[in-house]
Formats: C-alpha cells, structure tokens, sequence
C-alpha cells in the first residue's frame, strides 16, 4: 500500500470525509511521527508499534562490482517494532 492507496482507505473509512481532508490528515501524522523521532528519538503508537532512532557503526565493506574494500561512514536510520496488537492481526 502506498500513501495515495492509504489515502483512499482513509475516505472510504470516514465516509463523508473529502479525500483532500483525508490527505491532509494521513500527511499530519506523518509529518508527525518524523517530528517526534527528531526530537525524542522514538515515536510509540499503542497497539500499533514503535519507530526509533538506530545507528549503525562504521565497518568495511565491500564493492561488488570491483571488489575493492571502502569503509562505511557511520549512519543513522529508523527501525519499526511492531505492536502485540499488529502482530496479532498478521
């Protein structure tokens, strides 16, 4: 599912609801949850799951096309952790 397919289950959802107030509304929480992983490092949602800031170190790796080692800066990511509610849907 996409954002605009989320959209639409948003419409379908409220019923009455415009699909314009819908994108606004799935583009809140969006904008939401990225606000809240810059500023507390972690965004939970109950029954839903948690998303958090992860780093991952420096290492080595490897060019595939040459073979040639390159070092790997050290990087930040987001990692997701479902909800027990969620992964008993699944």
């Amino acid at each position: 599912m996409n954002k605009s397919e989320l959209v639409d289950a948003v419409v379908k959802s409220l019923g009455a609801s415009s699909r314009a107030e819908a994108e606004r509304a799935v583009s809140a929480v969006i904008d939401g949850i990225k606000t809240g992983i810059r500023k507390d490092k972690s965004v939970q949602l109950v029954g839903f799951g948690t998303f958090r800031v992860a780093e991952r170190a420096a290492r080595m790796g490897i060019n595939p096309k040459t073979g040639e080692k390159i070092k790997i800066k050290k990087s930040k990511t987001v990692k997701f952790a479902a909800g027990k509610e969620l992964k008993s849907k699944l």
